[in-house]
């Protein structure tokens, strides 16, 4: 019986030696993690901390972006005024220039008729009119929103 107790302890010793290395490392590890608690410690707090403040920050920003929604809404109702009325603007100068142009058409016409009627043609020394010219015969209002209608070309 005796190498029968041998055998038992040289079995014993043999599953001994890696329980004994694998106490070892685990005893390393947690000597490690031992010494890098509190910075993991501190590591937890700050990301508390910093969720904290995430958290109070929410309703600060919500806040902002609603204020900021009615101030730009304002803005827009205030763009969309100023577009309807700039274009009722232009539809009625577009409509003036229209019947400016006819009036100045008759009016061409009218001369052209009486300058046929007395068939006696009448040259003019000076170079033609270009479209920027403005005739004297033409009310100061007429002038003014030729004008205003060339500066908006």
């Amino acid at each position: 019986m005796d190498s029968f107790e041998l055998l038992i302890n040289l079995a014993i010793i043999g599953l001994l030696i890696p329980t004994i290395i694998y106490a070892y490392r685990l005893n390393k590890s947690l000597n490690i993690l031992r010494q890098n608690q509190s910075s993991l410690a501190k590591l937890v707090e700050a990301l508390n901390e910093a969720t904290f403040k995430a958290e109070n920050s929410i309703p600060k920003l919500k806040s902002v972006t609603e204020h900021s929604s009615e101030d730009l809404k304002e803005v827009v109702d205030c763009a969309k005024e100023l577009k309807d009325d700039l274009l009722f603007i232009n539809e009625r100068a577009d409509n003036l220039a229209d019947r400016l142009e006819n009036v100045i058409r008759d009016g061409r016409g009218i001369k052209e008729e009486t300058v046929v009627k007395n068939a006696v043609p009448k040259f003019e020394t000076r170079p033609p009119k270009n479209d920027f010219s403005i005739e004297d015969s033409r009310s100061e209002a007429e002038m003014e929103l030729l004008k205003a209608l060339r500066s908006i070309k």
